[in-house]
């Protein structure tokens, strides 16, 4: 569903002390790492470049030699250093990110074989290529299962590196930022709540454009994405570049609103500057809050002044307020070279207030830092990551046309910001698949652009993470293409679509079924699913409604129906105000011990008799010649019909499931929403027939039946 960097971040790097090439110097953090875990590199290297995140200006590289003398290189990357702190603001809980001193070369490893390994940092750039001298370090044992890997013995399901079945049981939590539902304080608390009831697998954005995580994305202190109206005109001395315009009356303003909040320290002073060029009588005030700051110098049409203005903040300041530039006076003013720094020096606070940022081949550092977050929590709490790492909309219209420079060029900017990714994310095993997109135009030429991605992973990605994609329809074609490692499919119920609106159990075994036509020996997922209105927002039911069915019934009828994992509940903001994670809990324990890699399962013949409810009974599940897994559901108790009456107890009703081998199976019926047994026997199959008496049940029930 679709609903900090910049040259001022460059900027950054040349306040950085300049290394000369020849002292290139790496260390590790720790001379002992456990297998699969991270190991943190520092690299001390030079730092005057126009673009540090340009691996064509300037590649840094580990060259690592393994315990066996396989040669591993794995890319370093360029950071911004941040300080963190939670503060509560009303129910709210938001995270102060400072910038804590200069930028940073870095370097990140998981090691997968045991022995000692060296690693030495390699730097490419215009001034030629140098080597540090190399540092040792220890890959012990660990607990750690590795990286999700599509399982070897059925390409249906996935598994880790130690051959363990990986079953996804999860939900998005795509929106993650400081003005979201879902802050980064609270995406730890869900974190948290998600591992406490089995689940193990979320869906995140890091393509947001500037409502949440936006890895590379315009971030702008002067409008908002859904809203571009900028009061940006050409530079009056420079075509190719934009400044801020004020023209009009006095009292005119134009407000000064990044879309990540400022942090300050408090008891700082800092240094508030820029130029500006004035016509007519027009001359400039600066308010930061009630503060109204001394006024910049006017200038004349043809000239440019330079200001400074300096404030301190308050014993418990802690954000930059509300920021305006003003127009004392009638006529025009042009502002350029917006800046924020600490009276002392550091880095750039107004990253997002230079107009001539682009917004591809840069990479935003307070993003970046969210992320990083992001990951650590997921580590602890043991939760893998779909990460959708490109900005949709800064990509999609130069792939109307493969055979255009500005295909070429999308190729080559998503190239860049996936070594990036490697290289700060790739380490973590809770990184499972590196999404491209979020739902991009299915009918635009991108096989090239994933082909050619592809190689290109397989050559700088040593872990060889998984990779996907997502469209806005279904798209066949990409799920079989051999460089897309995951079948995707989004799918919502809404009024255009009435009778599966009415039935989510049915619409999920359509999906899922289309899915397999298509992608029979690939991992496949519902990777968005939920209710939705005409206008893609929650539904009045949803809303009114203490339920939430569609919810159980789809991460029920989806793990049963053969695909992966459940199909990945969109709306998080439903789930977590009334603690709905605990639906979670009876499904992981049901499926927990199911051999999904080694029993070659299949979609159950089964059928259900209820003689003592008027109801239909719908049998959902997987099968093997020795094993069942079935869930039975009450058509009644859909969301659609929960939402009007409540379903009668379903009784006397019987279960037979046909292609078992004749043995002797023990049969244990589960409460699919308390998670416990309700019986348990053992039955006998004849002619590959095996009848069974349903418990009597409300809504819906499962059952797990295997050969004794």
């Amino acid at each position: 569903m679709y609903h900090a960097s910049s040259l001022l971040v460059v900027s950054i790097c040349l306040t950085a002390t300049n290394v000369p090439a020849a002292e290139l110097i790496c260390t590790a953090a720790q001379d002992r790492v456990g297998r699969y875990e991270r190991i943190e590199f520092d690299i001390t290297a030079p730092t005057d470049y126009a673009n540090p995140f340009d691996p064509e200006e300037v590649a840094l590289t580990l060259e690592l030699t393994a315990p066996d003398g396989t040669r591993l290189d794995v890319p370093a990357y360029f950071s911004q250093p941040f300080e963190h702190e939670p503060l509560g603001q009303g129910d709210r809980q938001l995270t102060w990110m400072y910038p804590s001193g200069t930028p940073v070369w870095k370097g990140r490893f998981a090691p997968v074989v045991i022995g000692r390994y060296t690693a030495r940092a390699l730097l490419v750039d215009r001034r030629g290529t140098v080597r540090s001298e190399p540092v040792a370090f220890e890959c012990v044992p660990s607990i750690s299962s590795g990286f999700v890997r599509v399982s070897r013995t059925d390409a249906r399901f996935f598994e880790t590196d130690d051959a363990k079945p990986f079953f996804p049981i999860g939900q998005n939590l795509a929106f993650i930022g400081e003005g979201q539902f879902v802050t980064l304080a609270r995406a730890e608390q869900i974190l948290g709540r998600l591992q406490e009831n089995g689940a193990n697998y979320i869906r995140v954005w890091a393509g947001c454009h500037d409502w949440a995580i936006g890895i590379e994305a315009r971030k702008s202190a002067f409008g908002r994405s859904w809203s571009w109206r900028p009061p940006f005109a050409p530079h009056p001395d420079d075509s190719d570049r934009q400044c801020v315009r004020l023209a009009g009356e006095a009292g005119s303003r134009v407000e000064v609103d990044p879309s990540h909040r400022v942090a300050l320290r408090p008891n700082t002073r800092y240094v508030l500057s820029g130029r500006v060029r004035t016509e007519g009588n027009a001359s400039l005030n600066v308010e930061v809050g009630s503060r109204r700051l001394a006024s910049p110098a006017c200038s004349t049409p043809e000239s440019w002044t330079e200001w400074r203005i300096e404030f301190d903040t308050a014993a418990n300041e802690r954000w930059l307020r509300t920021t305006n530039l003003c127009l004392a006076d009638a006529g025009t003013a042009w502002v350029d070279s917006l800046s924020l720094v600490e009276a002392t020096g550091g880095a750039e606070l107004l990253w997002e207030a230079d107009p001539n940022r682009p917004a591809r081949g840069v990479y935003n550092q307070v993003d970046c830092f969210m992320l990083d977050q992001v990951l650590a929590a997921a580590e602890q709490h043991q939760v893998r990551i779909q990460l959708t790492l490109l900005t949709r909309d800064l990509y999609m219209d130069d792939l109307a046309d493969e055979a255009s420079p500005t295909y070429q060029g999308a190729i080559g900017d998503a190239k860049k910001i996936f070594r990036y990714a490697v290289a700060r994310w790739g380490y973590s095993t809770s990184v499972a698949v590196w999404e491209y997109f979020n739902e991009i135009d299915p009918n635009l030429p991108t096989d090239r652009f994933y082909r050619e991605l592809g190689e290109y992973l397989d050559d700088i990605d040593p872990y060889r993470h998984l990779r996907s994609t997502s469209t806005w329809h279904p798209s066949p074609r990409d799920w079989k293409l051999p460089q897309l490692d995951l079948a995707d499919q989004h799918f919502y119920l809404r009024p255009d679509d009435y009778k599966l609106l009415r039935d989510e159990v049915d619409a999920v075994g359509k999906r899922v079924a289309l899915l397999r036509q298509h992608a029979a020996n690939k991992p496949a997922l519902l990777g968005e699913f939920g209710l939705a209105n005409e206008r893609w927002q929650p539904t009045e039911e949803m809303q009114r409604s203490p339920e939430v069915a569609d919810f159980h019934n789809g991460i029920w009828a989806s793990a049963l129906s053969g695909t992966s994992g459940t199909a990945m509940f969109w709306w998080w903001d439903r789930l977590h105000p009334r603690d709905h994670y605990a639906h979670y809990r009876p499904l992981a324990d049901f499926l927990a011990g199911i051999s999904w890699t080694t029993a070659n399962l299949q979609p159950a013949r089964a059928s259900v008799r209820a003689t003592g409810t008027p109801s239909e009974i719908v049998p959902v599940g997987l099968a093997a010649h020795d094993r069942a897994y079935l869930w039975l559901f009450d058509t009644a108790a859909s969301w659609k019909n929960i939402a009007q009456t409540v379903p009668t107890p379903v009784r006397k009703a019987d279960l037979v499931v046909e292609g078992l081998d004749d043995d002797l199976y023990r049969v244990r019926w589960w409460h699919t929403r308390e998670g416990r047994t309700l019986e348990e026997t053992s039955l006998r199959s004849e002619a590959g027939r095996l009848r069974l008496s349903v418990p009597d049940f409300e809504r819906d029930i499962a059952c797990r039946i295997e050969a004794d």
